[in-house]
């Protein structure tokens, strides 16, 4: 049996400041970002797709991670407290971030960027897609820092302790989503778009692969607290999200290589 490490959950202090673990995650994800988004550009080698091209880029994500994925965390799991605290709502730094609300924002603000550059909407979303699972796999590593979004008991030899909740051995749900929707979604797109597809097929295996990794994932994890146990049919609120994800990747891609031939 482990026990989590009980992480202090800002890594570092400075004075009566402090940098939380979970801001680091999100700042190494959006510097992974640029990293792989600048081989990416290299190897498209598209006119005025550019650094500046890719910085502006980012600018537009952040605020489509960090404002859809706040609002989500509010309005699909949590809506009752953070109505009750609003001052919560702001405290991005104690965690509680939801992906499919950061996935709503993000399409929302490439939607405006494109708009903006004139550029296919889909097309820009393939290019963006390989690069986002890395800042997914650091997200997940805040969880487990913060020692939140804990998994559900479990008798299996890693199962691990988390004080703060009780002392029963529970699945490190956050590891495993760190290595599904982090390392292996990495893993298939990157290898997948390294040759040129259809436009539209990256972005739909990107939701074909993160809805399925976290639909599995979901069977470890703990429901939220802001959802009342499991839902219709004994699934999560996570999984009932994922599922359209999953059904409009399937449908983007079919659409992508129809188009194609």
């Amino acid at each position: 049996m482990l026990v989590h490490p009980q992480f202090d959950p800002v890594a570092i202090h400075l004075g009566p400041f402090g940098v939380h673990w979970y801001g680091l995650m999100y700042l190494l994800g959006f510097v992974v970002f640029i990293w792989l988004g600048r081989k990416r550009l290299a190897r498209l080698n598209q006119p005025g797709w550019d650094e500046k091209f890719l910085d502006d880029l980012l600018f537009y994500g952040v605020l489509g991670v960090v404002l859809g994925g706040r609002l989500g965390e509010v309005l699909f799991y949590n809506p009752g407290y953070y109505f009750s605290h609003p001052l919560k709502i702001l405290a991005v730094w104690e965690g509680g971030m939801s992906f499919h609300g950061g996935f709503l924002g993000v399409l929302a603000a490439m939607a405006l960027f494109a708009k903006k550059r004139g550029i296919e909407w889909l097309a820009l979303m393939d290019f963006i897609a390989p690069l986002v699972p890395p800042g997914l796999a650091f997200g997940r590593l805040g969880n487990f820092i913060n020692g939140e979004l804990w998994g559900r008991p479990t008798d299996v030899s890693w199962g691990m302790v988390f004080p703060q909740v009780d002392n029963v051995p529970r699945h490190p749900s956050q590891l495993y989503e760190f290595a599904l929707e982090g390392v292996a979604l990495f893993a298939v797109l990157w290898l997948y778009s390294r040759k040129p597809r259809p436009v539209g097929a990256v972005s739909g295996l990107f939701l074909i692969g993160y809805g399925s990794f976290r639909f599995i994932g979901e069977f470890a994890r703990n429901p939220d607290d802001g959802i009342l146990g499991l839902m219709t049919f004994g699934i999560s609120m996570g999984q009932w999200l994922s599922l359209p994800m999953v059904v409009a990747g399937l449908w983007l891609m079919v659409r992508a290589y129809r188009r194609a031939r």
